[in-house]
């Protein structure tokens, strides 16, 4: 069961071109479903039925969670529900137009209801703190401020800020390309102020951060190496911190602050998506409930009669 896996992950990565976070979330679940059928005797996806799937999806209902004591209320939440079930249709759907199946048991299961959180946006003050340089920046200060000013500048996902290659910037023209999600390629514009951090870093702060064994992306720790996800973010959260700003700060959230405080300032909805590199326009709609709530708020608190 587990090398017809593993080929499903292959046609992921080689394929469909699927971000790494997509593959390894895939991969979890479907683990965790082949674990469950070996503890039932089930050797064979060939053996699998449609009352497999839902007495599987019952019991990731009913289990405690990780890291929780065994008497802990909590279960897993709708969003962890649809993860496993979006990865079983996506496989049974492989395995099927591979012929490496002959029928599919999850084409009748059904993806329960997902709250829309709306995405959370620094405000204009917070985000000026955030960007204030420092007075004395090390190099690795002016790789923070460059990462910081471009995330904000161009909306830049977490893992397109750390794969991001020497020669994907042009910033003489002022933009940088972009590969995104499924492999896509967007080309960005940068303004004046990322632009001129980024030649900041590139000329006083790169160069001492370089090693004999430093590969070609343009953001480098202090041991020349590619950040880590987690050590990009530690990173930024240190600037967060530095800045006095006390909110709980996501990595997402200066990417959502460069699409809401762009729609604010009047773009149009479809040159955000392009910006942002979302495949589909309802995926950046979002961001217009974000901007209403806004002018509401704004409404509600200055308007004499509201």
């Amino acid at each position: 069961m587990h090398t017809l896996v593993e080929d499903f992950l292959q046609y992921l990565r080689h394929e469909r071109g699927q971000a790494e976070h997509t593959q390894r979330t895939y991969k979890a679940q479907l683990d965790r479903f082949v674990a469950w059928a070996h503890d039932r005797g089930l050797r064979d996806w060939h053996a699998v039925e449609l009352a497999h799937l839902t007495a599987f999806l019952q019991h990731e209902r009913q289990r405690p969670l990780a890291r929780t004591p065994e008497d802990s209320p909590r279960r897993l939440s709708n969003e962890s529900v649809y993860l496993a079930i979006a990865a079983l249709r996506a496989f049974f759907r492989f395995c099927e137009r591979e012929r490496l199946l002959p029928t599919n048991p999850a084409e009748h299961l059904s993806l329960p209801r997902r709250w829309q959180r709306l995405p959370k946006a620094l405000s204009d003050q917070e985000i000026a703190r955030l960007l204030q340089p420092p007075p004395t920046p090390t190099p690795a200060d002016l790789c923070d401020q460059a990462v910081l000013e471009l995330a904000y500048a161009s909306g830049l996902r977490l893992a397109e800020l750390r794969r991001l290659r020497l020669e994907q910037l042009h910033l003489e023209a002022g933009f940088v390309t972009v590969v995104g999600k499924g492999n896509k390629e967007r080309v960005v514009p940068v303004g004046r102020p990322a632009v001129e951090a980024l030649r900041r870093y590139l000329e006083a702060g790169r160069p001492h951060l370089v090693r004999p064994r430093s590969p070609g992306v343009v953001f480098l720790t202090r041991r020349g190496t590619p950040f880590a996800p987690v050590t990009l973010w530690l990173r930024i959260k240190n600037r967060v911190r530095r800045a006095g700003i006390t909110r709980n700060v996501t990595p997402h959230m200066l990417r959502h602050s460069f699409a809401t405080h762009l729609l604010e300032h009047g773009a149009d909805l479809r040159v955000i998506q392009e910006l942002l590199g979302h495949a589909s326009l309802s995926t950046t709609e979002v961001y217009t409930h974000v901007a209403g709530s806004r002018l509401r708020e704004v409404h509600r608190r200055f308007h004499p009669r509201s």
